[in-house]
């Protein structure tokens, strides 16, 4: 999944807890550190390439620096 491996190579410093939930119904959650990233049930549509990462950004805000940089 681009979206776990997006989320680990840029900011695998600052994540403690990094989950997948599948379920029935093709039902789909990323969640990092006890926050819901993106959840297919509730947006309706998987998401889009890069929107995981975007939003984790949001939540970490500006002030932490990716990986490596």
């Amino acid at each position: 999944m681009s979206a776990a491996q997006d989320l680990l190579f840029h900011f695998q410093h600052v994540i403690d807890e990094l989950r997948l939930v599948t379920g029935s119904s093709g039902v789909f959650d990323v969640v990092v550190d006890d926050k819901v990233m993106f959840s297919k049930k509730v947006e309706g549509r998987h998401a889009r390439a890069g929107e995981v990462l975007e939003r984790f950004r949001a939540v970490v805000g500006p002030g932490v620096r990716e990986y490596g940089t």
